[in-house]
């Protein structure tokens, strides 16, 4: 997994699921890391119309461009709910945040041919 987390990091081009103005949440966190280490990012979130300024998606079908890689801050049932709109969209990575998945999210993700990263932390991998 360590080989796939740093293929991962290399993508420049990210989407976080779950991004929040709350910056108490971890969805805002993410957001604004990946920024600040000079990502291209998009907030996915049906409940915002924007993110630290940035206009939030609705859904992984109205992103601009197709990210290379989803990071996933929502509850495994939403996370499950995102896997098929992932896959349809060609995008090939998708990371699980801690408590984003469980092992029905990582077995569907993998049954849709998504290169998944588990069990870590972007914030962590980052620094």
């Amino acid at each position: 997994m360590e080989q796939l987390k740093k293929e991962m990091l290399s993508k420049k081009v990210w989407a976080v699921v779950g991004a929040t103005p709350n910056t108490e949440k971890f969805g805002n966190k993410i957001y604004k890391k990946l920024k600040s280490k000079g990502y291209e990012v998009y907030a996915v979130n049906p409940n915002y119309d924007e993110v630290e300024g940035d206009r939030c998606y609705h859904s992984i079908a109205e992103l601009p461009v197709k990210p290379d890689c989803v990071d996933m801050v929502v509850s495994p049932p939403i996370s499950k709910k995102f896997i098929p709109d992932i896959a349809e969209a060609g995008i090939k990575y998708l990371w699980f945040q801690p408590g984003s998945f469980d092992e029905e999210a990582v077995q569907l993700a993998e049954d849709k041919g998504l290169q998944v990263v588990y069990h870590h932390c972007v914030l962590v991998a980052l620094g």
